[in-house]
């Protein structure tokens, strides 16, 4: 089994989604390629990163139109520059 590792200051998240068909009320089946695509990710890999505040498993929010998609298998991945993370998910009970 391959791994793909990050190199210098970037990240590998997981952008794998479950792809099923939308409808909309009247019945017209809306295209995958119409969907617009989530901006939100699992990280599996973070590069040499000093003082990183994202850890594998981490679900976090990136910039539109960012990074590198690759595909291994049956999952898809977004490899992005940390610099174009924007925000991570964190369990809180006040906002």
């Amino acid at each position: 089994m391959k791994d793909l590792q990050p190199l210098n200051e970037n990240v590998l998240l997981d952008v794998s989604t479950e792809e099923a068909e939308e409808k909309t009320a009247s019945g017209i089946i809306i295209p995958d390629t119409a969907k617009e695509k989530p901006q939100y990710g699992t990280v599996v890999a973070v590069g040499q990163i000093e003082y990183s505040t994202v850890a594998v498993g981490d679900k976090v929010y990136y910039k539109k139109f960012s990074g590198s998609e690759l595909e291994m298998g049956e999952k898809k991945y977004l490899l992005i520059p940390y610099a174009d993370l924007l925000a991570k998910e964190v369990a809180t009970e006040n906002i």
